[in-house]
């Protein structure tokens, strides 16, 4: 059974163009560089430091596994890509009222 998954995710990446373990890696391996990133946001905002740089960071990592489809995939469904979109706008807004909380808790 885990053969015909690799199989199958194999194809699918050859289909697109991308490497799945690659796409895997990059999703799994930026989830501690986000996690610090969030975590250096909510110390410089309870702190009154600048916040734009923590902010950006923790917003590439979120985002790095799709950029990594963005650039290397070919011929992604349009429907893929709405997915996505709501994917990442849900995890944004998330993300965003999470940290508020954290901030907020401090103060």
């Amino acid at each position: 059974m885990l053969q015909s998954i690799n199989t199958w995710l194999l194809s699918l990446g050859a289909e697109y163009g991308v490497n799945p373990y690659i796409f895997g890696a990059i999703y799994i391996g930026a989830v501690p560089f986000f996690l610090a990133s969030i975590a250096w946001l909510v110390r410089n905002a309870r702190s009154g430091r600048p916040t734009l740089l923590p902010t950006m960071l923790a917003g590439f990592f979120f985002v790095s596994a799709y950029l990594y489809l963005a650039v290397v995939g070919q011929n992604i469904p349009v429907w893929v890509w709405i997915f996505l979109a709501v994917l990442v706008i849900y995890g944004a807004w998330s993300t965003v009222r999470d940290t508020r909380k954290k901030i907020a808790a401090e103060e």
